[in-house]
């Protein structure tokens, strides 16, 4: 049995890292899990050459194997059994972890909107098709429409046509008047300024603002996408649609550790303490506010949960600007109302268990919807149709229920019987 941490961080990204760093580094007893191959997140993953911030990653993990941190990769906890004690499983193995304080930084994933055709091989995640490119996929030579919300369609189109395809558009579904005003922002921070200019020097490609797919085409795969712009539409071939609208927090393990959730996100002091006593919080769960954000509330975390409340005080006023720029970022890109006309009657709005917009409309609550028709009941138990249907039906999902991941039976043997509120796993 390993001994019992001081601090254990779960979520290998940049905000789990900085936690796991500045904890250690405070010469307390450190582990970090994280439930891929390597850590890294989405950002950081291994092979990004995407060179925005690749000096900044080398210097905390530089930081990380200096300072001597426990890693768990492919880990993905299943059980709590009592506090203070985390269940793991990965490959054909459990692991029990033992901790004194918790930090969770699970970061975040993709946010889907349906819409007819999206549900086609070769219709995917902006992110997913990066992380697929960076784990081998062929790409060079492809035509990819990039399309959706936000800063990642940037960084995802010029990672993408740095690897060799061709991108005919990038369909931003922000208008020019909301883009301008952000860009003038962008003035008031050098550094973010200079990333800008660097993506639109690598990007190259045809931009265009108040854009937006409305249907993709194809038999056996995708084939073409039609967008709209400025009320004309237009089809255009390609081989890939790389989708992105918003991120969506991963705050279901906080909120079976019984954290209290509000609007999907975890609520933090100024500590990053959430409402269960020696548990933390830092990065996308607490509020989607991309990297400088999650690094600075993963240090804030890390210090405090290792007792070093001062150190992590002097770190505020760093916050308090990155959540400043974060609001921008959040009315900048928040979705218009058209996109909530995306689904056509028999459009697919629950992938898992084939559940159509008409049958959705005829039901009045997330609540009802999943009695009656099983809508995020399925294996993703509701993290692509949930945040889907918050947005079309304006519906609160207004539980949790376990169990959130696949698991192996005997795997939940080793749990001594846990009551059934505190498995996070699936049998």
């Amino acid at each position: 049995m390993l001994p019992t941490f001081d601090v254990v961080v779960i979520g290998g990204g940049p905000a789990g890292i900085a936690a796991a760093v500045r904890a250690a580094e405070c010469g307390v007893n450190v582990a970090i899990v994280d439930d891929n191959a390597f850590l890294g997140g989405q950002i950081w993953r291994k092979s990004f050459s995407l060179d925005a911030h690749a000096g900044e990653a080398s210097l905390w993990f530089r930081r990380l194997e200096k300072a001597k941190v426990a890693t768990f990769c492919g880990k993905r906890v299943f059980c709590q059994p009592e506090p203070g004690v985390l269940i793991c499983e990965g490959d054909d193995h459990v692991l029990e972890l033992r901790y004194r304080n918790l930090v969770l930084a699970t970061g975040a994933r993709e946010g889907f909107l349906p819409f007819p055709g999206w549900t086609l091989p070769n219709v995917m995640g902006a992110g997913g098709l990066q992380a697929m490119v960076k784990s081998g996929l062929p790409i060079a030579g492809k035509r990819v429409v990039v399309a959706g919300t936000g800063p990642l369609l940037l960084a995802v189109a010029a990672y993408l046509r740095k690897q060799g395809a061709e991108i005919p558009i990038l369909c931003e579904q922000a208008s020019w008047d909301k883009l301008a005003r952000f860009g003038l922002t962008l003035l008031a921070s050098p550094k973010k300024f200079a990333q800008a200019l660097q993506l639109k020097r690598e990007l190259a490609v045809n931009f265009s603002a108040n854009t937006w797919p409305v249907a993709a085409h194809g038999t056996t795969k995708l084939e073409s996408v039609t967008i709209s712009h400025n009320g004309q539409t237009e089809t255009i071939n390609c081989h890939y649609l790389a989708c992105g609208f918003h991120l969506v927090p991963n705050s279901e393990l906080s909120a079976l550790l019984g954290c209290e959730i509000r609007n999907a996100f975890v609520q933090t002091d100024e500590l990053q303490r959430t409402t269960v006593p020696g548990i933390f919080c830092a990065g996308e769960p607490t509020s989607i506010g991309g990297l400088e954000l999650s690094l600075i509330e993963g240090q804030i975390a890390g210090l405090a949960a290792a007792g070093r409340v001062l150190d992590a005080e002097r770190l505020f006023p760093e916050r308090k600007a990155a959540r400043r720029f974060a609001r921008h970022l959040e009315h900048t890109f928040s979705l218009r109302n058209e996109l909530r006309t995306l689904p056509s009657s028999d459009t697919i709005v629950c992938r898992c268990e084939d559940v159509r917009y008409s049958r959705l409309q005829r039901h009045s609550s997330w609540r009802s919807a999943k009695l009656h028709t099983r809508c995020g009941m399925g294996p993703c138990q509701g993290r692509v149709c949930g945040p889907a249907t918050a947005f079309l039906f304006k519906w609160n999902p207004d539980s949790v229920r376990p169990p959130l991941f696949p698991v192996r039976v005997d795997s939940l043997a080793t749990c001594s019987t846990p009551a059934p509120e505190n498995v996070i796993g699936d049998h």
